[in-house]
């Protein structure tokens, strides 16, 4: 292994160290009612419990209304390179005993150490 290698290899474990929650990945796969002959789009669950880490960056909105300044939230997933995340994917994600849904909003930014997906918040559960 040269050193290059050795250097992203430490790297990545290093930054997957810090993954301190779960995430569970849903696609939308289109099926066919034999019945109704109805299509629709049901959630198959792709990936179930991977190590994760969220991260939360608050930011000015530029849209300022006459009473009331708004805040914009960027929510940015961070996981491994080698799962496959295809945009637009339900994301469940448990992290610091609380589970929230989110639906990712672009193509993951991938790295040799790890990859970058932007959220954005689809509801919480109950």
């Amino acid at each position: 292994m040269d050193a290059i290698t050795k250097a992203r290899a430490l790297a990545r474990e290093a930054q997957q160290l810090l993954y301190d929650g779960k995430c569970t990945v849903y696609e939308y796969k289109k099926t066919r009612n034999t019945v109704t002959h109805e299509t629709t789009s049901e959630e198959i669950p792709v990936h179930i419990n991977i190590p994760c880490r969220l991260s939360f960056n608050s930011s000015p909105a530029t849209d300022k209304t006459q009473t009331v300044d708004t805040l914009s939230q960027n929510i940015k997933l961070f996981i491994s390179p080698d799962i496959i995340i295809k945009a637009g994917s339900k994301i469940d994600v448990k992290q610091n005993n609380n589970t929230t849904v989110y639906k990712n909003s672009g193509q993951p930014a991938i790295y040799a150490t790890h990859q970058e997906i932007n959220l954005e918040l689809y509801r919480e559960h109950p």
